[in-house]
């Protein structure tokens, strides 16, 4: 899964179209805008770099995802399908976005603050992304993908809050998802370790309640088992000899 240098290029290109996108959404993101008009949105951005939103017909078995962006409200962990839902204050709302442009791909996400949200999600927002950049701090040629997955989990857990399991990190590049996965939790048993050429999306997914989720009947929307409110902050990065370049880091 080592890139060359022609590759990292392309990826960092695409990269860089989904960190215009994640902070030109921003200021859209107000009570009473629906999720559809918030994901035509982000087409248009997508489409008018020369690129195409890479979810838009993603395929998982017979499952084929409607949608630009995935965009997930409170109780959504990942994967919420855009549609006639509005924004409302106190709400906080995952945007997760994919690009593909020269045949390589490009794929982050940031949780937003609706308005005045409670202390409870500010603290669950300032969590999840720091805990992105502790495990980001981990990533380096030769470490174990354990130390970025370990990095994440105390940092999450120490909080009290807790680490969905049933969805990882991934590899990207010529395809969304590649080899390797990246766990935000530490399993004993996985050994896999980074290389300097990798390009990889590290994503911790943070649950307020129990790391438990579930599948809506619509076979993409993640929600918590238990209703409290998740959040979700994902950087794709180039994997080096020293700090890993944030690729989806706008400038």
């Amino acid at each position: 899964m080592v890139k060359t240098v022609s590759e990292i290029e392309a990826i960092r290109e695409s990269c860089s179209i989904v960190a215009g996108v994640l902070s030109y959404i921003e200021k859209f993101l107000n009570p009473g805008i629906t999720t559809l008009e918030i994901d035509e949105l982000i087409e248009d951005y997508i489409r008018s770099r020369d690129a195409e939103p890479a979810f838009k017909g993603y395929r998982v078995h017979k499952n084929i995802f409607p949608a630009s962006s995935c965009i997930s409200i409170n109780e959504q962990v990942v994967h919420g399908i855009p549609g006639s839902r509005k924004l409302l204050e106190n709400d906080i709302v995952s945007i997760d976005v994919g690009v593909k442009k020269n045949g390589y791909y490009g794929d982050g996400a940031k949780t937003f603050a609706i308005g005045n949200i409670s202390p409870a999600k500010k603290k669950l927002l300032k969590i999840t992304e720091e805990s992105l950049y502790k495990g980001l701090e981990n990533a380096s040629d030769g470490r174990y993908i354990n130390d970025v997955s370990l990095a994440i989990q105390q940092h999450v857990e120490a909080a009290g809050f807790s680490v969905v399991r049933d969805l990882v990190g991934h590899g990207i590049g010529k395809q969304l998802h590649e080899e390797p996965p990246i766990p935000n939790y530490y399993h004993s048993g996985y050994r896999n370790k980074f290389k300097a050429g990798m390009t990889v999306a590290i994503e911790p997914m943070v649950n307020y309640g129990t790391y438990k989720v579930k599948v809506l009947n619509d076979k993409w929307t993640y929600v918590t088992v238990d209703g409290e409110p998740s959040a979700h902050f994902e950087h794709s990065i180039l994997i080096t000899n020293g700090k890993p370049e944030i690729l989806t880091m706008e400038n």
